[in-house]
């Protein structure tokens, strides 16, 4: 790696619906790549439906406890949840984060209302225009709701609009609701994520882009998590050197993590 202060703070172990590896093997490949930490940030997708969130919640968070004593010394091992579609179900939301003492939680929204993720549409059959302005607006809602940590793959839709499908998107003809949802960040003081997995797609970008990140930046934003959203204990930190790359060429000279819900700084170096 590039950079020697390496901390991935987007992972999913085999806890997660899609995920691969146990918590342990996400740590030891944390090491392999010389990282100092890692955040264990499994899915729990609250419009899920027929699943047992109190079974998940409390394997997921025994599982990382353990991993955290193990790793003690050797690795930083922070507890956390990718909390999906929160505002769709805030009761179950913000019980789940009263009953779990997590270290950092990132918000997402991975589908719309009463529908697939957006990784199973068949986009022949929407207004792509449409279907991104109510993601922003979903986006911004998360943000107004302010229960998480850090704002995650802001740009999540085009994985596969873009990446997959091939369609082009004017992400600027959304730039008014975007930067709706960095004041809204920056006033809550939460983090934005720079989300490394876009790089290893057909779109070879970050989630969100440069510009975002930039843009995010010179609005005043101060914090700004990365992650790979690794589903896979080899893949842990892809990307992240990179990322620090794009950070400090809009202008931030350390990154954001996240323990005991609070943020702390770490220089990019």
């Amino acid at each position: 790696m590039k950079y020697k202060n390496i901390i991935d703070m987007h992972t999913h172990s085999d806890n997660s619906f899609d995920g691969n590896h146990s918590c342990v093997f996400m740590c030891e490949g944390a090491i392999k790549k010389g990282s100092m930490g890692i955040a264990i940030t499994d899915h729990c997708e609250m419009d899920a439906k027929n699943f047992d969130f109190r079974a998940f919640t409390t394997n997921q968070f025994v599982e990382t406890f353990m991993a955290k004593q193990s790793f003690e010394g050797k690795l930083l091992v922070l507890q956390g949840l990718e909390i999906g579609q929160a505002i769709y179900n805030k009761p179950l939301s913000e019980q789940i984060l009263n009953d779990f003492k997590y270290d950092f939680v990132l918000g997402s929204i991975h589908n719309l209302e009463n529908m697939e993720d957006f990784y199973y549409l068949d986009y022949n059959e929407y207004d792509i225009d449409d279907l991104l302005t109510q993601y922003f607006e979903n986006e911004l809602k998360l943000c107004q709701w302010n229960n998480f940590d850090s704002l995650a793959h802001l740009t999540y839709p085009l994985r596969y609009i873009v990446a997959r499908e091939h369609i082009d998107v004017d992400i600027t003809k959304y730039y008014d609701i975007i930067d709706e949802i960095f004041a809204t960040l920056i006033k809550n003081e939460k983090a934005l994520e720079l989300n490394t997995s876009g790089l290893f797609m057909d779109m070879k970008d970050t989630l969100p882009n440069k510009e975002l990140i930039k843009r995010f930046h010179d609005m005043g934003g101060k914090y700004v998590t990365i992650g790979s959203d690794s589903h896979y204990y080899d893949n842990v930190c892809q990307g992240i050197d990179v990322g620090m790359d794009i950070l400090k060429e809009c202008g931030y000279d350390e990154f954001t993590i996240f323990e005991n819900r609070q943020p702390l700084m770490v220089t990019i170096e």
